[in-house]
């Protein structure tokens, strides 16, 4: 690798609107996030299935595929 063209690596603190913090490698040394892991919908289980089955919906009623 060739000196001086690199920019600095630091053990970044990230932390989101929720309140978690956890630290990771990064080109900058603070990084203030609105949705992490533990308060994304998807990774806490608390996704609605009624939403999901809406766009299943919409998408057999645009392609127009019959449900069997």
């Amino acid at each position: 690798m060739k000196e001086g063209i690199h920019p600095s690596y630091y053990q970044a603190k990230v932390v989101c609107n929720c309140g978690n913090e956890f630290v990771t490698g990064s080109t900058k040394q603070d990084i203030h996030v609105e949705v992490c892991s533990k308060c994304h919908s998807f990774y806490t289980g608390q996704q609605k299935a009624a939403q999901a089955r809406g766009r299943i919906d919409k998408f057999n009623r645009k392609y127009g595929m019959n449900a069997n």
